[in-house]
Order: C-alpha cells, then sequence, then structure tokens
C-alpha cells in the first residue's frame, strides 16, 4: 500500500498561470535558404522583405528575393532604414507590404520589429499610432510572418511586444499576439559577421531579458522554463562568440538563448533595467544592449537585496550558489566580453534630473512597476545619478 504524501498546510500546491503561444521555431546551419519554400508553405503568392539596409547591400536581399522568385512568389525589398527603429520607417514599411500577403523580416530586433508592425498595419490599413502603447485592438487577419534574426539579443523573433520611437523621439510600444511570427528561422551562419561589441551589448540584452524576465513581479514556472536555459546557454557561450566570431556552436547557442529569452520576456516582460535603457534612449541615440547592460549593472546589487526564491533560481541557472554573487558575476562577465561603461557623446548634454524625468514617464512605468523591489523616487533619482555619471566617449 502506497503512503499518503503529507503536504505541510502553508505550502502551495499549485500555481496558476498561462503562457502566450510560441511560434514554430527551427535552427540549423544557413536554414535561411529555406526561406523561398517556407513562404510558400505557409500559402504566400506576394511577399515583403524587410531587410537591414548593409545586409541587403551584401546580396543577402538579392538571394532571398531569388529564393521566393524560384517558388513563384513575387517579393518586394523594404530596407531604407537604419538605427532604431522610427515612426517613419514603420509608415514606410507598412506602405511597401499593402497588396502583399507575407511580410519577411530578416535583421536585427529593428528590422524584425518594423517588419511586424507593418504586418499589422498593411492588413488593417491603420497608422502604427493608432496601435500605439495598446490605444486601439490589434486586427485579427494580420499578413503572415516570417522572422529571421541576424543578431541574438533583442528576441523580438517569438515577442509580442514591438519598439519604435514616435513623433516626438520618444520609445513606443506596439504589443499584441497578432504581432507576433508565424515562423522563426534561426541561422548561426547570419551571425558571425556580426562584430564583436555588437555580439556582446546584445548579448547581454538577451541575458537580462532571461534574469528580468525570470525574477519580476510577473514571473511564473512557465516563463522561467525557458528564462532559466536562456541563462545558461547565454553564460556559458556569449564570451566564445565575442572572441571567436565563426565558432558555430557557440552562435547557435546565443541564437538560440536570445530566443528563449525573448519567449520569457513575451510572457512577463522586463523590470528596472528596461526602464533605464529606454529612459535613456528617451534622451539621445544608444544602443539599446549597451544601455540596458549598464542599467543592470547599475541596479543589480540593489535589486538582489530582495533575495527571493526567484532571485536563488536565477543565480542557480547561472551556476551561483548565492544571490549576493549575482553583481559580481555579472560585471566580470561584461569585462570578458569587453564592454565599455560609457554613454555615447550626446549625453554630454544632459543630466541626472533629465534622466530621471524619463524614468518617470508614464510609457515606462510598466518596467518600474513589475521590478520585484518597490522602486520610489528617491531610487531613481540615485540611479540616475550613477548612470549618467558614466564616461561620455564618441
Amino acid at each position: 500500500m502506497q503512503g499518503k504524501a503529507i503536504i505541510p498546510r502553508d505550502r502551495k500546491t499549485t500555481l496558476s498561470f498561462s503562457t502566450s503561444f510560441i511560434p514554430e521555431i527551427r535552427l540549423a546551419d544557413n536554414i535561411h535558404t529555406t526561406i523561398g519554400t517556407a513562404a510558400k508553405v505557409q500559402g504566400a503568392k506576394t511577399a515583403t522583405l524587410v531587410i537591414d539596409g548593409f545586409l541587403a547591400r551584401s546580396g543577402l536581399a538579392g538571394r532571398i528575393v531569388e529564393s521566393l522568385e524560384q517558388e513563384g512568389i513575387s517579393a518586394r525589398v523594404f530596407s531604407d532604414f537604419a538605427g532604431e527603429p522610427k515612426l517613419a520607417h514603420v509608415r514606410a514599411a507598412t506602405a511597401a507590404a499593402i497588396g502583399s500577403d507575407t511580410v519577411i523580416g530578416v535583421g536585427g530586433g529593428s528590422a524584425l520589429d518594423i517588419a511586424k508592425i507593418a504586418a499589422c498595419c498593411a492588413a488593417s490599413g491603420e497608422d502604427p499610432m493608432f496601435y500605439a502603447l495598446a490605444a486601439n485592438p490589434l486586427p485579427k487577419a494580420p499578413l503572415k510572418k516570417i522572422m529571421v534574426p541576424t543578431t541574438a539579443g533583442t528576441g523580438s523573433e517569438t515577442s509580442a511586444t514591438n519598439i519604435f520611437a514616435g513623433p516626438e523621439g520618444k520609445k513606443l510600444w506596439i504589443w499584441g499576439a497578432e504581432t507576433k511570427a508565424d515562423l522563426v528561422l534561426l541561422d548561426p551562419v547570419l551571425t558571425t559577421t556580426l562584430p564583436a561589441q555588437l555580439t556582446a551589448w546584445c548579448g547581454l540584452d538577451a541575458f537580462i531579458h532571461a534574469f528580468e524576465a525570470a525574477t519580476n513581479r510577473n514571473s511564473h514556472r512557465g516563463a522561467q522554463f525557458y528564462a532559466h536555459e536562456a541563462m545558461r546557454l547565454l553564460t556559458a557561450s556569449l564570451e566564445t562568440a565575442v572572441r571567436e566570431p565563426n565558432d558555430l556552436q557557440a552562435r547557435a547557442d546565443v541564437l538560440l538563448g536570445s530566443c528563449y529569452a525573448g519567449i520569457a520576456i513575451d510572457n512577463c516582460g522586463t523590470a528596472v533595467a528596461h526602464n533605464i535603457s529606454h529612459a535613456l534612449a528617451g534622451l539621445a541615440p544608444v544602443h539599446h544592449g549597451l544601455a540596458t547592460a549598464l542599467g543592470f549593472e547599475a541596479t543589480l546589487g540593489w535589486l538582489v537585496d530582495a533575495d527571493t526564491a526567484e532571485l536563488e533560481a536565477a543565480a542557480r541557472a547561472c551556476g551561483l550558489s548565492r544571490v549576493a554573487d549575482l553583481p559580481d558575476f555579472v560585471s566580470r562577465l561584461m569585462d570578458r566580453c569587453g564592454i565599455v561603461r560609457a554613454l555615447p557623446v550626446a549625453f554630454e548634454a544632459y543630466g541626472a534630473a533629465d534622466l530621471a524625468a524619463e524614468m518617470k514617464a508614464p510609457e515606462n512605468q510598466p518596467m518600474r512597476r513589475s521590478t520585484i523591489r518597490p522602486i520610489d523616487d528617491a531610487d531613481i533619482d540615485n540611479f540616475a545619478a550613477e548612470i549618467m555619471a558614466l564616461p561620455k566617449a564618441a
């Protein structure tokens, strides 16, 4: 006769959560060469390719268009953008996508976000600002979407969050399952030409996505499953990917870690490091990965004082036995990846009060509220002062 398990009355036996749908994900070397056949299987007849400009000029856009045309799919290319997505870019991509039934995003997070928003706006005929900050429901029948990331950082290929700069230059977001990809192709070969600095910035962004999703107020076991694996992959392989760019196994691990981190933030969101990085971007141009890494390092010592079970689990995913070891672990990882603690020279025009005001702005409050430790205005002022005291470099 089996004994009956005795469970203490104060122990939680169930945990309620739900996870959003995860697109089909395929990973393989040179899998980008299958875009044409993949689009055909999805029923594509006309496609718009949204691709980073330098990738288009490298000949990649031409090869993708050729693969589409070989499958009988007519294709057009939109590559007239650079840097962080802006409203003008999203509007132009939307105009290019009208009349297509499929949008293919190839590039970094900017290209993917632009492609996903365009797939919704081209289907509905609405301007992107109609959907900004969830002002209105997204169209229920967007264009089909295939996402092919060439950087390993944003996780945009699996998330429902899409960032762009609005008419006043402030970061806005469009959120909803309708923006998510139908198919994700992960090709480590496409990431090998990413410079070491960008590999490091993007990889730290992915790690912080995973960490914040696994430890914030919205975190749950469904997302932690992906977040913890993302942290393991990224901490084990990011330094190798930075130092040995042609190591395809390291590149694949970092790419998959970024993808899994995207799934995690899609379900649980981010926290204070992203509040800071979005606030910085509201002042002047700065790479999102760098800004997030700087914000993370500046706040992690404060954050780990919470010493929650979620922080303990995150520490174990990093191979640590104590939560208190996390700040030093992250700083050493940043050192090994060559992260320079400096802001672009454009930030010389701003002070701590300017950054604090951005951190308190309405669009950045969700990340403030989700942080596991309550953040008061004095905390924000302290964080802002530490960030803005960093050197400014060209």
